[in-house]
């Protein structure tokens, strides 16, 4: 993480990688509104359902580490890209990139845009994607 990372994220990443719930957490506020555009049933509110996730997080991921590979601010927003890694208890690998945007209350988050996805690892083409996206009988 570099030297000028906006202090929400710093907190954010040491949280997450201190597998410290409770700090984690903190890094939201009571109303925390969390919008997933790209799977819109996933989008929820509060920060019991962050407490829950994380807690899941935590203890099928017991070393996941997450990295702020970049942000941006706009006023209250902040731009974030992140990675977020480990190996699943199964032994099977974790791996997810994307975006958050997080719009700051203070010290903490009241609403993020997230776009965190997991790493296709299938080896599939860009070809194949388009395919799938649009034949109506998926990819061939």
């Amino acid at each position: 993480m570099s030297a000028d990372t906006h202090p929400f994220l710093v907190r954010l990443q040491r949280a997450t990688n201190d597998h410290d719930l409770d700090s984690l957490v903190d890094c939201f506020a009571a109303e925390y509104q969390n919008e997933t555009p790209a799977h819109p049933g996933r989008s929820f509110e509060g920060t019991e359902q962050v407490r829950s996730n994380w807690r899941q997080i935590f203890e099928f991921v017991p070393d996941v580490r997450s990295r702020v590979l970049g942000h941006a601010v706009a006023g209250s927003d902040v731009w974030s890209e992140w990675e977020m890694s480990g190996t699943r208890v199964d032994g099977t690998p974790h791996l997810m990139r994307g975006v958050i945007v997080f719009g700051l209350q203070g010290e903490r988050a009241a609403s993020a845009r997230f776009y965190l996805e997991p790493v296709d690892q299938t080896g599939s083409t860009v070809d194949d994607a388009v395919r799938g996206q649009v034949h109506a009988d998926g990819p061939r």
